[in-house]
């Protein structure tokens, strides 16, 4: 048969095929339609299937109209300087958006930029609205949100649950807690329960409620995943994070992490992210930490800090070994600022703070938080191991200042010639100091020595490089080269040491480890 003509039967064939299907359909349809009726409604619930899960409705119906947004107007009072010293961010999903640090994206409402106002990041804010979420905490209308939500605002206006809208007034602000405490005109609110975050513990169920992207008193729950983690993205030392798994997005800033009581345990401020989006990582800070600022904030507009006055860092198994302790728990003490509470109570460098007030210190991210949360003035007991052996000291805490002066300087001519190699077992070999680079530096005279190059194995292993100025080995202050080498060929060649470094404008200490032949 010819292609044509069989193309010509295709349509009729199977116009004819529907056809009868058709009939069929239709005649089995009339006759299922006569024989059993359509369902209907139950008139009795149908029994549970899934039984055991949670159910957060009650929860969110009794807390849910504490729950209010916030809309911050930003940039009419931009500093022009400050916007010409700092590049403009780029929207999400512009070119150039993977320059933006991925750890601790903030939640804005759409096209907000939030990197430039992080706390403990530079730049002005740009102009634009914007979104947050924030919770009441008394009936006469104080409210908490985050200080990134409000930062740099002319104008804030509140949305409530029952769609009423206030203009706020910015109480006061705390960068370094993220908290802002605002105040409406108006009487009788809802009012949050305020619970213990001290209680918390990993894997209990929490919820958030909020305005991702605008989308008010949205629900989303999870669990707790951690307590007490440090911030390495923003400048927030005094903040013992809660981590969670529960969904946050932009917008989700300053609302409310409730326990299943319906008590508000932490605000919701930050996320993980490589996207800019949730990644299943969020975190919130601790209500404790909240309410102590708001305590201040509403008394004085302000919130002052305890200060021990020392320069700290970490531990690790090579420090332990060096200094004979059986673990690397605790907060190493690299510098004592003079006429501090550290100075005043004894405390010395290579002293391990272990605990504060009975409180254990188990990473030296631990140790900020537990001062920071006491006023100055504050006499604590700090348990620490020097040489190996436990001492208790009482230190009275002064102020911090939050001010933070960074010391460096550049490595110049006119020094003098290098010692010769191998003058110490290390392999560091160091040179003079002038007076200039000391003064540049911050130093005292006749304090640290240059390293002018690293041939020792051992040393170059712990990250020791030509440029760092040698302040002390173990405690013995160096400021001369002849003084370095005799301090090093005094430890000798088969015990680590631990020497004071200053790299930049920080300082801290160094464990140089044998290398094992």
């Amino acid at each position: 048969m010819p292609a044509i003509k069989l193309a010509t039967l295709r349509p009729l064939l199977l116009t004819t095929a529907l056809a009868v299907a058709g009939v069929g359909a239709c005649s089995g349809q009339n006759a299922a339609n006569a024989q059993t009726p359509l369902a209907t409604p139950a008139t009795t619930p149908a029994p549970e299937l899934v039984a055991g899960l949670p159910d957060f409705t009650r929860l969110v119906d009794q807390v849910g109209p504490a729950v209010v947004s916030v809309q911050a107007e930003i940039g009419g009072r931009v500093q022009a300087a400050q916007a010409r010293r700092t590049p403009q961010m780029p929207e999400d999903g512009e070119e150039g958006d993977e320059q933006i640090p991925e750890f601790f994206r903030r939640f804005f409402g759409p096209g907000m930029t939030p990197m430039p106002g992080m706390p403990g990041m530079p730049g002005a804010r740009p102009r634009g609205t914007s979104l947050g979420t924030g919770f009441i905490i008394s009936a006469d209308g104080y409210l908490l949100t985050n200080h990134h939500v409000v930062d740099g605002a002319d104008t804030v206006r509140i949305k409530l649950s029952d769609r009423r809208e206030f203009t706020a007034k910015v109480v006061g602000s705390d960068p370094q807690s993220d908290v802002a405490l605002l105040k409406i005109d108006a009487k009788g609110l809802p009012v949050m329960r305020i619970g213990n975050s001290d209680a918390l513990k990993p894997g209990q169920w929490v919820v958030a409620i909020g305005s991702p992207f605008g989308l008010d008193h949205s629900v989303t729950a999870g669990i707790v995943s951690a307590v007490g983690r440090a911030n390495p993205g923003a400048d927030q030392r005094y903040v013992p994070f809660i981590q969670t798994d529960v969904a946050i997005n932009r917008g989700n800033s300053g609302g409310p992490l409730l326990d299943t009581r319906g008590q508000v345990v932490g605000i919701n401020s930050q996320i993980f992210s490589n996207s800019g989006g949730y990644m299943g990582v969020s975190f919130a800070i601790p209500i404790d930490v909240a309410m102590n600022a708001v305590q201040q904030l509403k008394a004085t507009g302000k919130v002052t800090r305890g200060q021990l006055g020392v320069q700290i860092q970490g531990m690790d198994r090579d420090a332990a070994g060096a200094l004979g302790l059986p673990d690397a728990n605790g907060a190493l003490v690299a510098t004592i600022e003079p006429g501090s509470a550290a100075e005043r109570a004894g405390l010395q460098r290579q002293d391990v703070i272990r605990s504060v007030n009975g409180q254990r210190v188990y990473e030296s991210s631990d140790l900020p938080p537990i001062i920071g949360a006491m006023a100055p003035g504050s006499r604590v007991t700090l348990e620490v191991i020097r040489d190996g052996k436990p001492r208790t000291l009482i230190a009275t805490l002064g102020a911090l200042d939050e001010s933070v002066a960074a010391a460096g300087g550049e490595t110049g001519g006119g020094q003098k010639p290098a010692a010769p190699a191998q003058a110490n077992p290390l392999g560091i070999i160091g040179q003079e100091l002038t007076a200039q680079q000391r003064s540049g530096m911050g130093l005292q005279p006749k304090e640290g020595v240059l390293i002018a190059r690293v041939e020792g194995p051992a040393a170059r292993e712990a990250g020791l490089q030509r440029g760092d100025v040698v302040l002390a080995v173990g405690r013995h202050d160096v400021g001369s080269v002849d003084a370095l080498n005799a301090q090093l060929r005094a430890v000798g060649a088969d015990k680590p040491v631990m020497l004071l470094v200053r790299r930049g404008g920080g300082t801290r200490y160094v464990t140089v480890t044998p290398v094992e032949r």
